[in-house]
């Protein structure tokens, strides 16, 4: 099911891509977004097993550190995904000429939608389960630690729906609202926009799952993750509002 949640991501994301550049939204060429993908491709994939591998299994790979190339045996960070998408968009803007900020605004608008398939795709394999809840839509999931009183998996948050409609869906909505509605946005902000509001969500939904891993500061290693993005956003929208009370483009 990972396949398939990306496929339809990276479907999506190009769909929407070139439908920009028909109506003169996109600084991108004709021809231009399939090679992207494959920057891409690589960029999510690399960064999301490396992120995975330092932020949540890092004795695993002192032990045995071909274990990053194992990727077969799952274990992927959407923190580490994103950083590798950011790293892949770089190295393409330089090699294309085309404005980095730009760039990443097209890819925040459209990078939900992977989102939401990667967690749709976390429930219907039943992992990353919630945390135990007597909701009337608690879960069962079959592989989740079992009651200690019943010894039978007990019902959780569907915290992956949950985390599918907030960093998914809802961010996807209020993104491409913002982007037709705001033709003139500086360059950036919806970056920016995209770092606060996945950082926020992701924090939040994070009460409503189980951790699997142990803490750090009291928080879960999701919400430890998300604090950076949240920061780094913040910071872009500061630097934004400085270069247009200068008159400085970049």
């Amino acid at each position: 099911f990972y396949g398939v949640a990306y496929l339809l991501g990276f479907a999506a994301g190009i769909g929407l891509l070139i439908y920009y550049r028909r109506r003169d939204r996109s600084p991108l060429r004709k021809g231009e977004e399939l090679d992207l993908l494959t920057y891409l491709l690589g960029g999510v994939i690399a960064g999301g097993r490396i992120g995975y591998v330092l932020g949540y299994a890092w004795n695993d790979f002192l032990e045995d550190p071909l274990i990053l190339i194992e990727v077969w045996k799952g274990g992927m960070a959407s923190h580490g995904g994103m950083i590798g998408v950011i790293i892949a968009a770089l190295i393409f803007a330089r090699n294309r000429r085309v404005r980095f900020l730009r760039l990443t605004d097209l890819l925040a608008t459209v990078a939900p939608a992977g989102l939401f398939f990667g967690r749709l795709a976390n429930f219907i394999n039943g992992e990353l389960w919630g945390t135990p809840s007597k909701v009337p839509w608690a879960v069962v999931f079959p592989e989740s630690p079992p009651d200690p009183l019943t010894g039978l998996p007990e019902p959780r948050h569907p915290s992956q729906l949950y985390q599918a409609f907030g960093e998914g869906l809802l961010l996807f909505v209020w993104l491409q609202w913002r982007f037709w509605r705001n033709p003139r946005l500086t360059a950036g902000r919806l970056s920016a926009e995209f770092l606060i509001g996945y950082g926020a969500l992701r924090f939040v939904t994070e009460f409503f799952r189980e951790p699997d891993a142990p803490l750090l500061a009291g928080l879960s290693r999701g919400q430890f993750y998300s604090l950076p993005l949240i920061i780094g956003g913040i910071v872009l929208l500061v630097a934004i509002s400085r270069n247009r009370e200068t008159g400085t483009s970049r």
